[in-house]
């Protein structure tokens, strides 16, 4: 399936999408010595997050998504040099206008979770919202 959103996403730094299909996708980031922390080798929580994210994003694959909040958890920690496999699908999805009805929009509910191995690193609940027009669009 095409990519239709985030399209210019940094591979190196967010993850290259292995799978798209309706609904869900995969998506994996080797991580590197520029996102470690300290001399542990320990990577800044911000790019698990980022992968989970962007694979929340392929999962709803509408060009005008954005995330509205997310509840996640980290549950192991992630070292450089280690490769992570994002996997994210749609579990629910509703609609509707926001607030004074300017735009309309439609939730979709994404489940992402985040594994090293067969090890689950990450998991998260993501608010996606598909919006009528870009949202930094006048």
């Amino acid at each position: 399936m095409e990519r239709r959103t985030h399209r210019l996403t940094s591979e190196r730094l967010v993850g290259r999408p292995l799978r798209i299909e309706p609904g869900k996708a995969e998506v994996e980031l080797v991580t590197t010595e520029e996102m470690a922390v300290d001399e542990y080798g320990l990577v800044h929580g911000g790019f698990t997050f980022g992968l989970a994210d962007y694979a929340a994003m392929l999962a709803v694959n509408e060009p005008t998504v954005v995330l509205g909040k997310a509840e996640v958890r980290f549950l192991k920690p992630v070292k450089v040099g280690e490769k992570l496999i994002a996997r994210a699908e749609v579990i629910g999805e509703s609609g509707g206008d926001v607030g004074d009805g300017t735009f309309s929009r439609r939730k979709k509910i994404v489940r992402a979770d985040v594994f090293k191995g067969e090890e689950k690193v990450f998991e998260g609940i993501f608010h996606c919202y598909v919006l009528e027009k870009h949202v930094l669009e006048e």
